[in-house]
C-alpha cells in the first residue's frame, strides 16, 4: 500500500535527525535542501517475534509506511514561486503529516526568529498551509461559477459548499477542524487541501529532557489541549546519534542510561500508523512471518489483494486465527481443537493481529 506520511517542521526544528531515527534512508542534517528525503518506516511490532518463537521462520518482514522529510519551512515560503510551490506540493502527496516543532535550546543552531516559541512556530505553519488553501478554495469557486453559466445543475451547492470551506480557513482554522458532512466533501477532494490532513506533533526536546519533557515541550501540549492534539515528546539529536549505534546491546544501554525503554521514535511510528487509521494482519510459515497493513475496515479478500492481486480476484474464503488465540494454544493445530480457527467468507472485517490464510482459485 502506498501510504506516506510528511515530516514537516521550520528550518532548525531538527525534523531530519528524527527522520534518521525512523528512516531506512540517512539524510544530512546539516544541509538545508530544496529536496525532499524520502524513506520506508518498519512499523515497530514486537507480536511478530512472539510469533516466531511458536512458528520457526527464516525471515521476518515489518510491515512498512513510506516517510518523507519534507524541506524546512520558513515565514512566507508558500508565497514563494520556487520552494514554496515545491515544499506544499511535497505535502499535498502525503497521507498524514508528523510536525516536528523545536522546544531545545541550541547557540551554534540559531533559529529563524531568534527566540524559541513553539506556539509561534506551530501557528507559522498552519498559516503558510491555511494561505495556500484558501489560494486553492478561491479558485474552486471561480471554476464553479463558470459550471453555472454551462448549466451545470451541482455548481450552485458546490459554491455554497466552498464557502463554508472558505469562512472556516479565514477564521485562522485548519480544514481538519471543520465538520461537514462526507457528501459535501466531495466537492473539495480534488484540492487535497494541506491543512486538511492529520497531524502528530513532536516536541523535539534536548538530550536531557527525553524522559519528562521541558518548559517549552509543556507550553505545546498546553496549547494543543483543546485541539486534541496527539503529542509526542522526542530528543531527536540524542536518538539520532543512539540510532548510529551498531551494536544493538550498546544502543540498549544508552536507551537505559537516558531513562527509556525503547526509542521513543518507537513510539511516534505507532502513533502514526495509527493515524492513518491503518491495521495490520500477518501470514505466518516456515519461510516468512510477515506483517501486512491494511486500512481499518478491510474485507478479507481486500486484504488479500493486498498479498497479490490474484488472491483477492479468486479468493474463496480464509481461514483466521486471532493473535492472541494463537499465542495462548501455541499451535495451529490447538487452535482447531479448540475451536479458534474459523473460516470467513468475503464479508469479514479483517481485525488488527489476524492471523489470515487465504484459500483462493484463478
Amino acid at each position: 500500500m502506498a501510504l506516506q506520511c510528511g515530516i514537516i517542521g521550520i528550518i532548525g526544528s531538527g525534523k531530519t535527525s528524527i527522520f534518521n531515527c525512523i528512516s531506512s534512508t540517512k539524510a544530512i542534517t546539516e544541509s538545508f535542501s530544496n529536496k525532499a528525503n524520502v524513506g520506508v518506516i518498519q512499523v515497530p511490532d514486537n507480536r511478530l517475534y512472539e510469533l516466531e518463537k511458536l512458528q520457526p521462520t527464516e525471515k521476518i518482514v515489518h510491515a512498512t509506511v513510506s516517510i518523507v522529510d519534507i524541506p524546512g519551512l520558513v515565514r512566507g515560503s508558500g508565497s514563494n514561486e520556487n520552494s514554496g510551490n515545491k515544499f506544499l506540493s511535497d505535502i499535498r502527496n502525503t497521507d498524514a503529516l508528523i510536525h516536528v516543532v523545536r522546544c531545545f535550546d541550541e547557540p551554534t543552531l540559531p533559529h529563524p526568529d531568534v527566540t524559541i516559541d513553539p506556539i509561534r512556530d506551530i501557528e507559522n505553519v498552519e498559516l503558510e498551509l491555511q494561505a495556500r488553501d484558501l489560494e486553492s478554495v478561491e479558485k474552486k469557486i471561480l471554476r464553479l461559477e463558470k459550471l453555472i453559466k454551462a448549466g451545470d445543475k451541482d455548481a450552485k451547492h458546490g459554491i455554497e459548499v466552498m464557502n463554508i470551506y472558505k469562512k472556516h480557513i479565514e477564521s485562522f482554522k485548519p480544514v481538519r477542524s471543520l465538520e461537514i458532512s462526507e457528501q459535501d466533501k466531495q466537492f473539495a477532494n480534488d484540492l487535497f487541501l494541506l491543512s486538511s490532513k492529520k497531524v502528530i506533533y513532536v516536541a523535539n526536546v534536548d538530550s536531557k529532557s527525553a524522559l519528562t519533557g521541558n518548559k517549552y515541550s509543556e507550553k505545546m501540549i498546553n496549547y494543543l489541549k483543546e485541539q486534541s492534539a496527539e503529542v509526542q515528546i522526542v530528543a531527536g539529536k540524542l536518538e539520532a546519534e543512539i540510532a548510529e549505534l551498531e551494536s544493538a546491546d550498546d544502543r540498549k544501554m544508552f536507551l537505559e542510561d537516558s531513562g527509556l525503554s525503547e526509542p521513543s521514535v518507537n513510539k511516534l511510528i505507532r502513533a502514526a500508523y495509527n493515524l492513518l487509521d491503518l491495521r495490520t494482519f500477518f501470514t505466518v510459515g516456515p519461510k516468512e512471518n510477515r506483517a501486512w497493513t491494511i486500512h481499518n475496515g478491510m474485507t478479507a479478500p481486500q486484504a488479500a489483494g493486498v498479498i497479490h492481486s490474484d488472491l483477492e480476484r479468486g479468493f474463496i474464503r480464509a481461514e483466521v486465527i486471532k493473535y492472541n488465540d494463537f499465542i495462548s494454544l501455541k499451535s495451529e493445530t490447538a487452535c482447531k481443537e479448540k475451536g479458534k480457527l474459523n473460516i470467513v467468507g468475503k464479508n469479514y472485517i479483517v481485525e488488527d493481529g489476524d492471523l489470515l490464510n487465504i484459500r483462493f482459485n484463478v
